[in-house]
């Protein structure tokens, strides 16, 4: 198991995703209401659905739009959404994954292949870049919950497969299937967690340097903006000192 902490450059930085809180809580709320047409509109019994709203709590979603997002799956609502996931190169050869629930498969499309070549990229096939990952179950917790040594205990007792820690907090990494026993078991030793989803994991992360790292951030914030898109995932790691200096 490792001790050090790169999961904050794997998933898009969680301080931009704040700032953007009514866009956060419409792209929560769009997976909570697709997950609840997929399968049962219990959580308990349905194991997508309870992801998403262990996904909204972390975010501090009120219960009632928690709610309202489950029932929308049950009341004839005419919008469909689709899953759809992208790949692509952005600058320094950074392999991205985007992960989106859309409508219209078109604008969507559309929408992603501009943000890719207006700042340094080039969306690619699929698959073109996911051999690169694994898909793994990843738990987040602050580094509250406890100190690295506590939380290694934890999470090999619980059957983790790995888990990376730093000032920041904990990440927890499980084989994909594993993902709601491995969670469970640590809320009964750790707390409820900040997070628990489904992740794209790099095998090989690739340095970023000043000048590519800016350009990069850049396109995975317009990535973000986009209402269909639900997560950018990358094998990108940016030094913490390079990340002061660009705010």
């Amino acid at each position: 198991m490792a001790g050090h902490s790169k999961f904050k450059n794997i998933m898009h930085r969680k301080g931009a995703q704040d700032k953007k809180r009514s866009n956060l809580f419409s792209k929560l709320s769009r997976e909570i209401t697709v997950a609840a047409k997929m399968g049962a509109p219990d959580p308990d019994m349905n194991p997508r659905l309870r992801l998403a709203i262990n996904s909204a709590k972390a975010q501090s979603m009120p219960k009632d739009n928690i709610q309202r997002a489950i029932d929308k799956a049950s009341g004839g609502d005419e919008e469909s959404y689709e899953e759809v996931r992208y790949e692509g190169y952005g600058p320094g050869g950074v392999a991205l994954i985007v992960e989106a629930l859309t409508d219209n498969r078109n604008r969507t499309a559309t929408n992603i292949r501009t943000a890719f070549s207006k700042n340094g990229g080039n969306l690619g096939t699929e698959g073109s870049v996911a051999h690169g990952f694994e898909r793994l179950g990843l738990i987040e917790y602050p580094a509250a919950a406890g100190d690295e040594e506590t939380v290694l205990e934890a999470a090999m007792e619980a059957g983790a497969q790995d888990i990376e820690s730093s000032e920041e907090g904990h990440a927890i990494w499980t084989a994909a299937e594993d993902l709601h026993q491995v969670a469970g078991d640590l809320e009964q030793r750790l707390g409820e967690p900040e997070g628990v989803k489904l992740a794209w994991k790099p095998t090989v992360t690739v340095a970023m340097d000043e000048g590519a790292a800016g350009t990069l951030l850049k396109l995975v914030d317009t990535l973000d903006d986009d209402d269909d898109v639900q997560t950018v995932w990358g094998n990108y790691e940016i030094p913490d000192d390079v990340l002061e200096r660009l705010g």
